[in-house]
């Protein structure tokens, strides 16, 4: 069976990062622009990304095409003959939410069986609207755009920016940054699938390992693609605690040269060309606290056609997308430890994000501000924090 490559890594380097990059320095964004991206249907940006009502959309798409200088790593998937196609194995909603900001992050699972509107590809060909097609099947109809498309009907959301990434962007953006930190659980790891038989512990994965790290399923308890899910949602909790940290932030060779490699390995959308908008999108999170991140898949239910399909849960959805345009805060109430994918351990210390500064009180004032109102997503949407730690749920254990 042939496992498709996910670009999760690069794809959270890019959320993570799109604002440093534009912080290091403006001359980047040249390179940047070149082969940007027109986003069909999706309504303009204004000159400030604060007069977006509901919060600012990005989708971050993780491609699994056959580059030349790595596609001896991938056995069959880049020797048969599919090696010339591209799926989105990897889509990633980022929602930024208004004042006070978070950060959302919905990952959608390459397995989902969803509706498809009309597309057109690069070449002007126009493809008729589907009822039901494998999500990761969108890029073929019409690339990143018709990803979007996608992804906007199936939310409800507009999504202005978007971002393309493949897997050897990953194993560049990864090496950039030293290499991400990951915990091992369960006895350890033994995939043949992905080259991986690695003990139980703490392990400093980076380029291809951290592609064998990110695409296991069958190293994990259950082995289904909604655990690895929710394993690939520890490397972005870990990763964002890797950013935050002075071996990044305070390491100006380390921050220019992750900036260089970051915008040299990513298609955006034109949108997201403009120095401008890069600057305003890192002040918009640059001060999100970690149990702020959340980071949540979007709700499924087997396919009663097809076992090894999944089609959406409308139910649980309409509550999802209804608390982030509400700009409600929201917590997940389901338990990590239920998804195969990964156990939860006692958190470690982390640095966190510094607040932003509150204005002082008026002498005499005795007005309160109202409690912000919390949202509790249903159990049938698994998800974790950036302040949560979790380690994977290997297949090995004693």
């Amino acid at each position: 069976m042939v496992f498709k490559v996910t670009g999760i890594v690069a794809a959270v380097v890019m959320v993570s990062v799109v604002g440093i990059a534009s912080f290091a320095t403006f001359d980047l964004t040249t390179s940047f622009t070149e082969d940007a991206v027109a986003l069909e249907g999706q309504e303009s940006v204004p000159p400030d990304i604060g007069e977006i009502e509901g919060g600012v959309n990005l989708l971050v798409v993780g491609t699994d095409e056959c580059e030349p200088k790595y596609a001896k790593y991938f056995g069959d998937r880049c020797t048969g003959a599919d090696a010339e196609g591209q799926l989105n194995d990897v889509n990633l909603l980022v929602h930024i939410s208004d004042a006070p900001r978070r950060v959302t992050v919905v990952s959608f699972p390459r397995d989902l069986m969803a509706p498809m509107p009309s597309c057109t590809d690069e070449d002007g060909q126009v493809s008729s609207a589907q009822t039901k097609v494998q999500i990761n099947a969108a890029w073929g109809y019409g690339g990143l755009s018709c990803v979007v498309k996608t992804v906007s009907q199936l939310s409800g959301m507009n999504i202005p920016f978007a971002a393309k990434v493949s897997f050897g962007n990953v194993i560049r953006i990864t090496d950039a940054i030293g290499g991400v930190e990951v915990c091992i659980g369960n006895g350890g790891i033994r995939d043949y699938y992905t080259g991986i038989d690695w003990p139980a512990g703490m392990r400093t994965v980076k380029g291809l390992e951290a592609l064998q790290f990110l695409r296991t399923r069958h190293g994990l308890e259950n082995g289904s693609d909604l655990a690895r899910i929710s394993n690939q949602q520890q490397y972005m909790s870990r990763l964002a605690r890797k950013l935050v940290s002075e071996e990044v932030l305070s390491n100006p060779a380390t921050l220019l040269k992750l900036a260089t490699t970051a915008v040299n390995n990513v298609t955006p959308s034109q949108s997201l060309t403009n120095p401008m908008t890069l600057v305003q999108i890192a002040l918009a999170v640059k001060n999100v606290p970690f149990d702020e991140i959340v980071f949540v898949q979007y709700p499924v239910l087997e396919d009663p056609y097809d076992s090894n399909r999944v089609v959406p849960d409308y139910d649980a959805a309409k509550q999802l997308w209804a608390a982030l345009k509400a700009n409600n805060q929201i917590a997940v109430t389901s338990d990590p430890n239920n998804t195969g994918g990964v156990v939860t351990v006692t958190p470690t210390e982390t640095p966190q994000p510094e607040p932003e500064a509150t204005a002082t009180p008026t002498p005499g004032a005795t007005a309160t501000p109202e409690p912000e109102k919390v949202v509790e997503l249903p159990s049938t949407i698994p998800g974790t924090t950036a302040a949560d730690e979790t380690c994977s749920a290997g297949n090995l254990r004693g």
